[in-house]
């Protein structure tokens, strides 16, 4: 029971620490990569709203508005999801994330966002069905999908199959970016759950990390597809000092400098796969087409790439 309990701990460690902060690694990727110039100019402007009003309850306050007035803003609900779960309100954040997937539910980062919101929520059981019932749907839409694997792997060590969650913590570590910001927590919860339940996981782990070191020496010929450019552990440790409000308008400012910088240079076409790619890592699926639309009209010569590229990362009509 002991063990049970003690493993039971770790998704809530890890998500918090780690995946929840793959969304500003991304951001500061993009801007590292090309820049972050430009003033934010989205219906929803988090920087005007944090600079002029009670930080990260002025953000929730006008998500919460703009649903009112627009209950079909699928990315408003979205936004909001992610604003509750910073500031700690789960059940609210399974709440907006549970109608983000009612009105797209093709999407699997919404369904992953609801489970772990869920699991959140829920202060004695550490996955609640409703919870992997939408990891599930999330994987099933989405097989790469981190959120989804990592958990999935925790319902198994849950349910007493630790080999089994080892082995996928382990395909996903292959896939996670070298020096990602979350790459030491997944690697610190395959070694704990290894040392409870006594399983040996040195060469397995050892093999994985050289498996990850070839692959990391290959050339990436898919931008959507290749390792985020993290950001240095300086850049980390200032971006965790911010409030959880702030850390959105930080990212939300380094986007929209991309596609400020992209409106001057339009013919930067590895530009414009980033800025889809942060997009739908975003859930802004509706600016991430628009992105698409915009990308082929300027770039008509790279058309085949920029479609090949947006089905990658799953832009809608591609």
């Amino acid at each position: 029971m002991t063990e049970t309990v003690e493993t039971s701990k770790i998704p809530r460690a890890v998500l918090l620490g780690a995946l929840v902060i793959f969304i500003i690694a991304i951001a500061f990727g993009v801007s590292r990569n090309f820049g972050s110039e430009g003033t934010p100019n989205t219906a929803l402007d988090l920087k005007d709203i944090s600079a002029n009003a009670a930080g990260p309850d002025a953000v929730i306050a006008s998500l919460e508005e703009r649903t009112r007035k627009d209950p079909g803003d699928v990315e408003a609900w979205q936004l909001l999801g992610w604003s509750y779960f910073e500031n700690g309100r789960y059940l609210d954040s399974a709440n907006a994330y549970g109608k983000a997937t009612k009105l797209e539910p093709a999407r699997a980062v919404y369904w992953s966002s609801l489970g772990e919101a869920l699991v959140m929520a829920d202060e004695r059981n550490p996955m609640p069905k409703a919870a992997k019932a939408a990891f599930d749907k999330a994987i099933i839409l989405d097989p790469k999908d981190p959120r989804s694997r990592y958990f999935l792997a925790v319902s198994k060590d849950l349910d007493g199959d630790h080999k089994g969650a080892i082995n996928d913590w382990l395909e996903l570590l292959k896939d996670t970016p070298k020096d990602a910001p979350w790459e030491s927590d997944l690697i610190r919860t395959v070694e704990q759950v290894g040392k409870i339940h006594k399983i040996d996981i040195t060469e397995s782990l050892a093999s994985t990390q050289k498996i990850r070191a070839s692959d990391l020496s290959g050339t990436l010929k898919s931008i959507a597809a290749a390792p985020i450019p993290g950001p240095s552990k300086t850049d980390m440790a200032q971006a965790a000092k911010l409030p959880p409000g702030q850390q959105q308008q930080m990212v939300t400012s380094m986007v929209e400098g991309l596609e400020a910088k992209l409106a001057k240079n339009p013919k930067n076409v590895d530009g414009w796969i980033m800025l889809m790619r942060s997009r739908m890592t975003l859930g802004e699926t509706a600016k991430a087409k628009a992105a698409l639309t915009k990308s082929v009209a300027s770039n008509p010569e790279s058309r085949t790439k920029l479609l090949k590229e947006a089905q990658i990362l799953g832009v809608p009509g591609t």
